[in-house]
C-alpha cells in the first residue's frame, strides 16, 4: 500500500511552487509584465564569468571519460581537498579532505543527515519561521519536529524556549542563518549562548546533540552583518552548504556537508550518511559541476543586486504603510498581514496579480513572504499594485 504520508506530501504539493505555476499561467493570460511573482526564491543574478570560464576550460582539457563518469559517492578527492582547504583558510578550521562530502545541493544534504541520524520518535528542534521541507525530511524517517517560535517581530532566537525544547529524545537542532523566510541573521552573542547550552545539555543527557547549520545564503548579507561559522563554536556541528545561491546555479544541484573532525561519533556518522546515500540514490554529484564549483570557491555572482532590491522594496513598502522587520540577509522579507491572516492576505494580493507566500507555509502565521530575488523592474512596477492593496486594507498613511 502507498503510505499516506507520501500521498500527503506529493498530492498537497508545495504552496510556493503552486503559486509560481499559477503566476506562469496568469502571465500567459494577461502578459508577463502584469504579473508580479515573488513566490519562489530562485536567484536572478547571472552566474559569475569565472564559473563559465571554468566550465569551458574543463570541457576542453579534461577527457570526457573523466568528466562524465561515475565518481566516488562522497565526491572527487581533489574537490574534497579544495573545499577543506577553503574552509580552513576562511574560518581557521582543521578539516581534512575526508571530512567533506559532496551532495546534490543542500536539500539532499538535509535529507541525508536526517536519515542518517534519526530513529522513529527522536526529535529535531527547529526555530520558526523555517523552510517547510525540513518537516518532510524529519517526518519521512519517523522523526518528530519540535518547532520553537523566534521572538516576535525581530525573529531572533528565543534562547529560553530553545532550551526548554531540549529533551532526552533530542538528537538534532537545525539552524538556518541567514534565514529563509525572515532574512534574519542570528547574532554571535545568541549563538554563543545557544551552543554553550547545547554543550551543557549534552553532558547532562549523556548523548550528542548535533547542530545542523544550513547555510546556502551565507554570502547574502547586508550592512556588514556577520554570519558566525557554527562549527567553530560547537564541534558537534554538521555544516551544510550549497552553491545554488552564491553562484546562481540552483538547477545544477551542487553542495557539500562538512563533518567537524572532532565531532562525537564522527566516523559512524560519516558512514551513516554514506548509507543514506545508497538508500536514497543521492550520490555521484556531477563531476563537471564539482570541478567547476571547486575552482570558484570564494567567488560569487553579483549579489549586490539583492541589496539594491532589498532597499528598493523596503523603502517602497514602508511608505505605503506596510510593517516588516528589515531583512539583514538572504533575499526574502516577511510582511505583516494587515488583518492578521497571512492566507487571506495572500489571496487579496493574488487579486492584484501579486504573488506572495502565506507565512503559515513557514509556520509563521500572520505574515506573507516576498522573495525579492527578481529583476529590479518587477519590483518597481509592483508598487502601484501594492498601493491598491494598501488602500483596500486601510493601511495607507
Amino acid at each position: 500500500m502507498i503510505p499516506e504520508t507520501v500521498l500527503r506530501w506529493g498530492g498537497g504539493g508545495s504552496v510556493i511552487r503552486e503559486l509560481s505555476a499559477y503566476g506562469a499561467r496568469r502571465a500567459r493570460e494577461v502578459g508577463e509584465e502584469n504579473v508580479f511573482d515573488f513566490a519562489i526564491g530562485s536567484p536572478s543574478a547571472d552566474p559569475p564569468a569565472a564559473l563559465h570560464d571554468a566550465m569551458r576550460r574543463l570541457m576542453e582539457t579534461v577527457p570526457p571519460a573523466e568528466l562524465h563518469t561515475y565518481v566516488p559517492a562522497p565526491g572527487l578527492p581533489s574537490v574534497r581537498a579544495k573545499v577543506a582547504d577553503f574552509l580552513n583558510a576562511q574560518f581557521f578550521m582543521a578539516y581534512r579532505p575526508e571530512d567533506i562530502c559532496l551532495t546534490d545541493g543542500a536539500s539532499s544534504a538535509l535529507a541525508l543527515v536526517t536519515r542518517a541520524l534519526l530513529s522513529p520518535g527522536e526529535e529535531v528542534v527547529i526555530p520558526t519561521p523555517a523552510f517547510p521541507e525540513y518537516w518532510v525530511y524529519v517526518e519521512s524517517v519517523g522523526g518528530v519536529v519540535k518547532p520553537v517560535p523566534c521572538l516576535p517581530e525581530s525573529f531572533r532566537l528565543d534562547l529560553a524556549a530553545l532550551e526548554a525544547a531540549i529533551t532526552p529524545k533530542t538528537v538534532l537542532v537545525l539552524l538556518n542563518s541567514p534565514n529563509n523566510p525572515s532574512g534574519a541573521v542570528y547574532p554571535r552573542g545568541d549563538l554563543e549562548v545557544l551552543t554553550a547550552m547545547l554543550k551543557r545539555r549534552e553532558r547532562e543527557l549523556g548523548h550528542p546533540i548535533y547542530l545542523l547549520a544550513d547555510e546556502p545564503y551565507r554570502e547574502l548579507v547586508y550592512g556588514g552583518a556577520e554570519v558566525p561559522f557554527l562549527p567553530a563554536l560547537y564541534p558537534d556541528t554538521l555544516y551544510c552548504y550549497s552553491f545554488s545561491k552564491s553562484l546562481s546555479i540552483p538547477g545544477e544541484r551542487v553542495g557539500f556537508l562538512a563533518f567537524h573532525p572532532e565531532m562525537a561519533e564522527r566516523d559512524r556518522l560519516f558512514d551513516a550518511v554514506q548509507g543514506a546515500m545508497r538508500m536514497t540514490g543521492y550520490l555521484c554529484v556531477s563531476p563537471l559541476f564539482q570541478l567547476a564549483a571547486a575552482e570558484c570557491l570564494g567567488v560569487t555572482a553579483d549579489i549586490s543586486v539583492y541589496e539594491r532590491n532589498r532597499d528598493l522594496i523596503c523603502s517602497g513598502l514602508r511608505e505605503l504603510g506596510y510593517r516588516f522587520p528589515e531583512p539583514r540577509g538572504a533575499f526574502y522579507l516577511l510582511l505583516q498581514a494587515p488583518e492578521g491572516d497571512g492566507q487571506a492576505f495572500s489571496r487579496r494580493c493574488m487579486a492584484e496579480d501579486v504573488l506572495l507566500v502565506p507565512g503559515e507555509e513557514f509556520f509563521c502565521p500572520g505574515y506573507v513572504r516576498l522573495a525579492y530575488c527578481v529583476p529590479e523592474e518587477r519590483l518597481r512596477r509592483s508598487l502601484p499594485a501594492f498601493r491598491r492593496i494598501a488602500e483596500s486594507c486601510g493601511i495607507l498613511p
